[in-house]
């Protein structure tokens, strides 16, 4: 069955890095796009970062300059490289599929916290 499994979340200090990965099974891989989320509680779920099927990306403006959103598709595998972590980026990350106009298949989420 379609599924996406995140890894890689973790406890990071601020200035710290992570790489989560979100390995697709049962889907076509190649031809959707993909894309990170995070959730903060109490505050609106966020659009980190997409990459089309194509390779065109885009980044919320908390993340340009920092995360790098990668997809490889030998591997069925989409990545979030993170770098510069502030305390401000602790959430949920769910990573996402976009298989159809309206269909969307989604991970489970993984937490990352940013503390010393």
């Amino acid at each position: 069955q379609a599924q996406l499994v995140e890894s890689g979340g973790g406890l990071v200090q601020p200035g710290g890095s992570l790489r989560l990965s979100c390995a697709a099974s049962d889907i076509s891989f190649n031809f959707v796009a993909l894309g990170w989320y995070r959730q903060v509680p109490g505050k609106q779920r966020e659009l980190v970062a997409s990459i089309s099927s194509g390779g065109s990306i885009n980044y919320a403006e908390s993340a340009k300059g920092r995360f790098t959103i990668s997809r490889d598709n030998a591997k069925n595998t989409v990545y979030l490289q993170m770098t510069s972590l502030e305390p401000e980026d602790t959430g949920i990350y769910t990573c996402y599929a976009q298989l159809s106009l309206l269909r969307r298949l989604w991970g489970q989420g993984t937490q990352v916290t940013v503390s010393s």
